[in-house]
């Protein structure tokens, strides 16, 4: 059988907009071929946080039951499918297996069977401004903006699943004094600065330096010694990979409530476009990618314009271009990560074909993204 199903994914929230799960919607033809694409991903699943797995509009069956289900998984059953013979088998199966389930699309009216345990429960906040009679902790569904997740945290719900963060965000103001120094470390790196110039940025902010530290010290990078200075960073990874790094920190110095989820988005997309653009370009490339997918949200998590950003710092043609008019060599990889945040499959398709590559090499790009960046703020 051919893969043909594709992800997509959103973060799942809590009332104060820390992210408690990640909820993946798989779009195949078919039970078999979700499988089939799900199980393809066992190397990279992100174990980090809770995921939880949707189906799409297929009605759930026990033919799910092929796929071994990672430990952190808990599958969605749909209100409107409880009464399917096949969806109550899979259910009991499911509950033998001790594995999870989310009631999604719940209403009020509806009946629900005994002896199941729904701790999360998603509803569309649109058709049910208050989550009332809900059997769990109710996640609002369809929300528009951070304006709508606070009114459904005010009606009484726990949290929210979507990319309602995105909108709604203060309007652009100048970059802060902190932001303003990471962008000058950025630039003397960009420009093969010496050393001790960038070393003495450094040592005016003694939690910016231990930051770069941990970030190129975690898991994600895979090196197999502890690097202990700035001076011991730039003579084993040189000053390209460290832009990457220096990226991260600009991306991770927003205290906005959103903040997390924003990052965690940015980041994903960054290491997305690096995963994907490895048959595509060089390995200085594959960094710039990463930049422009990070920074693709820099703005809204820094609460400034893009183009005022792009003033201050000295990015490649590459990476402004895709930022600034969506065009150039990059923007199709940006386009590719942001469809992989939509609700759209074909969409998602014509991005995949646009490119060439295959549904399996968009999968796994976009779990090692989300594995990576949840990696990070662990």
């Amino acid at each position: 059988m051919s893969q043909t199903t594709l992800l997509t994914r959103e973060p799942v929230v809590n009332k104060n907009r820390a992210i408690t799960a990640n909820r993946l919607i798989a779009h195949g033809p078919n039970i078999g071929s979700v499988v089939e694409a799900l199980a393809a991903q066992a190397e990279v699943w992100p174990a980090h946080h809770p995921v939880f797995v949707s189906l799409g509009r297929l009605v759930p069956t026990p033919e799910l039951m092929n796929w071994t289900i990672p430990e952190n998984v808990a599958i969605e059953i749909p209100v409107q499918t409880l009464a399917h013979p096949h969806t109550q088998a899979l259910m009991t199966r499911l509950r033998e297996a001790g594995v999870g389930m989310c009631l999604t699309w719940f209403q009020p009216d509806v009946a629900l069977p005994a002896g199941h345990d729904w701790r999360f429960v998603l509803i569309d906040a649109r058709r049910h401004p208050a989550p009332a009679n809900s059997p769990g902790l109710s996640l609002a569904w369809g929300l528009a903006d951070i304006g709508a997740f606070r009114q459904a945290v005010t009606a009484g719900y726990d949290g929210a699943s979507g990319w309602f963060f995105l909108h709604g965000n203060p309007p652009a103001k100048s970059l802060s004094p902190g932001h303003a120094q990471i962008v000058r470390l950025l630039n003397l790196v960009r420009n093969n600065g010496e050393i001790r110039d960038i070393e003495a940025v450094l040592k005016q902010d003694v939690a910016l330096s231990f930051k770069l530290l941990r970030y190129i010290n975690s898991a994600g990078f895979g090196l197999m010694v502890e690097i202990q200075s700035f001076r011991h960073a730039v003579s084993i990874l040189g000053y390209d990979a460290l832009n990457k790094w220096l990226s991260l920190l600009l991306v991770t110095a927003s205290r906005d409530p959103s903040a997390p989820a924003l990052m965690q988005t940015a980041i994903a997309r960054g290491r997305f476009m690096e995963e994907i653009g490895g048959s595509f370009f060089d390995a200085a490339e594959r960094d710039n990618l990463f930049i422009t997918g990070a920074f693709s949200l820099l703005h809204t998590l820094l609460g400034t314009s893009i183009q005022t950003l792009l003033e201050e710092m000295n990015l490649p043609a590459r990476v402004s271009e895709a930022l600034l008019y969506g065009q150039g060599d990059f923007a199709p990889f940006l386009h590719l990560a942001q469809c992989c945040e939509s609700f759209d499959p074909k969409a998602l398709q014509a991005a995949v074909e646009q490119l060439h590559l295959s549904s399996e090499q968009v999968n796994r790009a976009q779990l090692v993204g989300l594995g990576f960046a949840d990696s990070l703020h662990g």
